[in-house]
This record gives structure tokens, C-alpha cells and sequence, in this order.
């Protein structure tokens, strides 16, 4: 029997290039380029080492957007994944992290009713870089009744499939954890490094699955979708302001170093 891996990811704006309506503060999206978001690839990348290392492993990419997702879906194809899964539909449009997370939970539920399995490890980026949240990934675990660790660093699934060992990165420190699967783990940055797509992962991509589903297709219950059913609004979207320049400090003798460092704060009334 395979062993299923969920990945949920999301298509996102390059924040390295994208700027700010100073009228409206909201965000410019016209002539961003999209991308896979970096946790998520983070994500994606830990499934695929995976699969890697074990046999008879599938692993599936689930994300929510407009159509043009696909060709990020496409993306994750092309890096190894077997099959995606797209709910593209205006009904779930400015959907906030838990209208977000009842669209993908609905999609999930869908995905197993229809492919006739269920998902033994779920994953999922730490967060968005377009909202930061790092929201939507443990509320669909606690719909999903699921187990959860979130900021994963180190990940190791046993031989018998059944039991992960994670490492955890906490402001303070770390802290080790086993979970039996099924459970979701949200992954960061230091987990790995995300592989690239190969010229053979481009040309099989076209020949995988790509499922587009509708909300009417998943049966989630459009009161829980949307702009409507999304609690949470923006105040206020804004470029902080720019820091001004580091002054480098020259000194032939720590003792002259401290007077001039001295001298200066006191100039600047910091101290």
C-alpha cells in the first residue's frame, strides 16, 4: 500500500520586487512575478526526500488561487511531485487564513473521497510571505483532527512509516519531538535546501495528473468561504520607513574607541 504525502502550497507574489500603493496601501501586483512560496518549496522539498528513501510513496500538491496557479503547480510537478490539486474559483476569492483553511480542508476531503485514499503525512510551510501568518497550516490540522508540530528544522520518519521524529526551532531554543502519523508538520527554511527541476521533471510534468476543482466540485460550504467569511481585515499595508547610515567608528586603541563611540551618543542625546 503507498504511503500518501499532502504538501499545501501557495503561489505568491515576489516580495523582492513588489511595492505598495502609497494611496491605497495595498499591495502592486501588476507585473509581479509569481512564485512558489519559499516555505512551501522548504515543504515540498522534505516530501520528496521522502519519497526518496522510502518506496512506494506518493506525494500529492494541493493549493488554493486563480488559474494561473497551475503553472506553480506545475512547477512542483516538474521537482517530482506525482499529482496536484487546484481549487481555483471566485466564490473562495480574499479568502483569510480560516476561510482559507475551510476551502483546503473541503479540497482535502474531496482529494481522498475521490482518489479513493487517505493522506498519511501532511505538510505545509511555515508561512506566506505575502501575509505571514502561519495560520492557515495549523488550522487545517485541527480540522483535520490531525497531530501537529509546527517549525520543523529536522524531520525523520522511521522504517515502519508510522512514527516521525522531529526537531522544533523555538525563539529559546529547540525542542525534539516523535508523532505517530497521520499528523501535519509546517516546515521553515532550515529544514533543507529545495532541489531544482530537471529537464526530465519539465518533460514528465505534462503527463502527470492536474485536477481543477471548483467550489461546487469540493462541496464546501460557501458561507465558510470567501470575502464574507473572512473575519479578519488589513488596516494598513505600508514600506517602513529607511534606516539611516551606519557611521563606522576608526580608533587606533580600545580606550579611544569607547571615547569616540562616547562622544557621539552623547551628540545624538542617547545618552
Amino acid at each position: 500500500m503507498a504511503f500518501n504525502i499532502l504538501v499545501c502550497a501557495k503561489q505568491v507574489p515576489d516580495t523582492n520586487v513588489i511595492k505598495i500603493n502609497p494611496k491605497t496601501g495595498t499591495l502592486i501586483r501588476d507585473g509581479v512575478p509569481s512564485i512558489l512560496n519559499n516555505d512551501d518549496a522548504n515543504a515540498l522539498e522534505e516530501a520528496l526526500r521522502i519519497k526518496d528513501e522510502f518506496e512506494d510513496v506518493v506525494v500529492t500538491v494541493v493549493s488554493m488561487g486563480p488559474p494561473q496557479a497551475q503553472d506553480m503547480l506545475t512547477e512542483c510537478l516538474a521537482m517530482g511531485a506525482d499529482e496536484a490539486i487546484l481549487i481555483s474559483d471566485r466564490a473562495v476569492g480574499g479568502s483569510d487564513t480560516q476561510a482559507t483553511s475551510n476551502a483546503l480542508v473541503a479540497t482535502i476531503k474531496k482529494a481522498e473521497k475521490e482518489m479513493g485514499k487517505s493522506f498519511d503525512l501532511v505538510f505545509a510551510g511555515r508561512q506566506a510571505i505575502d501575509g505571514d501568518t502561519a495560520q492557515v497550516g495549523p488550522q487545517v490540522a485541527e480540522k483535520l483532527d490531525l497531530p501537529q508540530v509546527t517549525y520543523v528544522e529536522e524531520c525523520s520518519l522511521n522504517a515502519e512509516m508510522n512514527e516521525v521524529t522531529v526537531k522544533r526551532n523555538l525563539e529559546d531554543g529547540y525542542e525534539v519531538i516523535k508523532v505517530k502519523t497521520p499528523c501535519m508538520l509546517t516546515a521553515i527554511k532550515e529544514l533543507n535546501t529545495p532541489r531544482y527541476m530537471t529537464i526530465e521533471g519539465i518533460f514528465s510534468a505534462k503527463d502527470k495528473p492536474t485536477h481543477v476543482w471548483s467550489a461546487a466540485d469540493v462541496e464546501v460550504d460557501l458561507s465558510t468561504v470567501g470575502l464574507e467569511a473572512s473575519p479578519t481585515n488589513v488596516f494598513r499595508s505600508f514600506t517602513p520607513a529607511p534606516k539611516g547610515k551606519g557611521e563606522m567608528i576608526e580608533a587606533t586603541s580600545e580606550k579611544e574607541l569607547v571615547e569616540k563611540l562616547l562622544v557621539g551618543l552623547k551628540s545624538k542625546h542617547v545618552i
